[in-house]
């Protein structure tokens, strides 16, 4: 293992993040763990509250906590419909937790890595960062952007020591909160019937692996230092992420279109 690194974790108590903070701490680092309300039974680790939605929380809790070697954005938040009449709340919530939650840890860690000349931010973001679906715009669009923050941010601070790293999970049963569904007009019902189940089709029989998977891509992400940009986690995410990269949209559409069964 690498040396002892202190590591910040956001959405922690649950899913992903609880998984990354139990193996983090099981391979020697000293793991602090965060979330709405400070995260409880994970033995060893220091909890905290922290709402990556609030200025002031995120000042407190980095405050508190002290200086940092590793930062890891998981917190998220899901929310599912057609764009058509989609609340604009709802899309702000999104955005709010999932992109600007994210920007506010970076933000507040920055001056003092760039000034050390070292530090490792992981932003967990999602197949859906690089290919959208239907129902999922407003996820898809926070996650997007995410990538694009991240992907500037690489070109940036990489300069000063501070890597940067897009985690990218396929379906994962991750206990990510889920805003209530926007079920739109009742023309959409029989889309809403296609969608039903799609994921399943992609992972197989076995059904969604556990959140320890992307748990140790991010752990070894903060270790290794030629962890690439982007990493997919998941035999769903490895498929289609490669068939978006060799295919153009058309040929790609009617590729999903196929394996899915998807005819709306």
């Amino acid at each position: 293992m690498s040396k002892a690194l202190r590591v910040l974790i956001t959405g922690a108590a649950r899913g992903i993040g609880m998984a990354t903070a139990q193996a983090l701490s099981n391979r020697g680092h000293c793991v602090v763990a965060t979330d709405l309300s400070a995260p409880s039974g994970l033995e060893g680790i220091q909890a905290h509250v922290l709402d990556v939605t609030s200025d002031e929380s995120v000042a407190r809790c980095l405050n508190e906590v002290g200086p940092l070697d590793a930062i890891v954005n998981n917190a998220g938040i899901s929310g599912g419909g057609p764009v058509e009449g989609y609340p604009f709340d709802r899309f702000r919530q999104c955005f709010e937790t999932n992109t600007f939650g994210p920007l506010r840890v970076i933000q507040a860690v920055l001056p003092a890595w760039r000034k050390r000349g070292s530090g490792v931010i992981v932003n967990v973001s999602s197949i859906n960062g690089r290919v959208s679906s239907p129902l999922r715009a407003a996820y898809s669009a926070s996650k997007f952007a995410l990538e694009a923050l991240t992907e500037s941010l690489h070109l940036e601070v990489r300069h000063f020591g501070i890597r940067s790293v897009i985690i990218e999970p396929g379906n994962i049963a991750t206990g990510i909160r889920a805003m209530e569904l926007h079920q739109g007009p009742a023309d959409y019902a029989g889309l809403w019937e296609q969608c039903a189940g799609t994921d399943t089709k992609m992972t197989g029989p076995s059904g969604s692996p556990g959140p320890q998977v992307v748990a140790l891509a991010i752990a070894s992400a903060i270790e290794d230092p030629a962890t690439p940009l982007r990493v997919p986690v998941g035999q769903d995410a490895q498929t289609i992420l490669g068939l978006r990269r060799s295919l153009d949209d058309q040929a790609f559409e009617e590729a999903m279109r196929k394996a899915l069964g998807f005819m709306w």
